[in-house]
């Protein structure tokens, strides 16, 4: 069975990767690892708002 851990990107985007692998460049490791139905729980329960981070803070900026 793959084992599979839990990326984010700087633009706080999540995805999943085999833990057997090097996570590529541009994402780092943040959350659980274990089969690929708990990682993709997690990253339902903490990736609430699909817009990337440029642009939350765009519209965050516009808006005060």
């Amino acid at each position: 069975m793959t084992s599979y851990t839990v990326v984010v990107n700087d633009e706080e985007q999540y995805s999943i990767w085999p833990v057997s692998r090097d996570v590529p460049a541009g994402w780092r490791e943040s959350g659980p690892r274990g089969s690929k139905e708990e990682c993709l729980a997690h990253i339902e329960e903490v990736w609430t708002d699909m817009r990337p981070l440029s642009l939350r803070l765009r519209m965050e900026s516009r808006e005060t």
